[in-house]
């Protein structure tokens, strides 16, 4: 097995930070924690289980996760978030892979947990997510809040049918209040980009996201909290190219 460093971004992640270490320390050589100065706990138990921690100001997830790569020291790169703990399996499959020079990367599946329930359908799985790669072959890109990790090579990465657990909200509030912020995030970074023109998308993005994801995606097996994830997704999108229109209407 290549040496993997994990590197992990926190923000008051004390309820996560500890299951998350714990998991990530059976692969890593090392484990770097690269912190947005928490006020909470999570110094104090990322110190005691090791890590090598830092910190530093909060510019933005992209930004912060490319920053996290440069306090690593080995050449592969094993990123989560604190809310993530590596499956049993996926931590066999790490252990056990014997591809490290075929590929730059690998991708795994990513499981949700939405209030104590986890989530099949809807779009929210398989949830692929490139989490292990060569830290030169790529970095981190996309648009705020919503990270990837953009290869140089996009076709050299290989996907191992394991589980990233994903601990994402504990309740419909957080689901509602980490929409609401996220999107906010969205239509700041969209205008930045110069997107203008959404009068179509504030009327009909909303309700093609929950037909899709709630009839055509299989939401509906998912329960009641299937059509809440389905609903309030829909609803951020909506919040997202409202608040949009509106920064062109106030800027313009």
């Amino acid at each position: 097995m290549e040496p993997v460093s994990v590197v992990i971004i926190t923000f008051n992640e004390a309820e996560n930070i500890g299951r998350c270490i714990d998991a990530a320390a059976k692969v890593a050589a090392e484990v770097v924690v690269l912190d947005s100065y928490s006020t909470d706990g999570t110094e104090i138990i990322a110190r005691q289980k090791g890590v090598r921690f830092f910190q530093h100001k909060f510019e933005g997830h992209i930004q912060q996760k490319n920053k996290a790569l440069t306090f690593a020291k080995n050449e592969w790169v094993l990123s989560l978030d604190a809310d993530e703990v590596l499956s049993e399996e996926a931590i066999q499959e790490i252990q056990q892979l014997k591809d490290w020079n075929k590929y730059d990367a690998f991708s795994f599946n990513r499981l949700n947990n939405y209030c104590g329930q986890w989530i099949k359908h809807g779009g929210w799985y398989p949830d692929r997510k490139t989490r292990l790669f060569k830290k030169s072959a790529g970095q981190w890109g996309g648009t705020n809040p919503h990270d990837k990790f953009e290869l140089k090579n996009p076709s050299s990465v290989k996907h191992i049918d394991a589980d990233i657990l994903h601990y994402s909200y504990r309740t419909q509030a957080e689901h509602i209040a980490q929409s609401q912020k996220f999107s906010a995030i969205a239509a700041k970074a969209l205008y930045a980009t110069g997107k203008r023109n959404v009068l179509l998308k504030v009327l009909f993005a909303a309700p093609v996201k929950f037909i899709r994801d709630y009839i055509f995606r299989l939401g509906f097996l998912d329960g009641t909290n299937g059509f809440n994830i389905a609903y309030i997704s829909a609803k951020a999108v909506y919040w997202k190219y409202s608040m949009l229109q509106q920064l062109n209407r106030t800027k313009a």
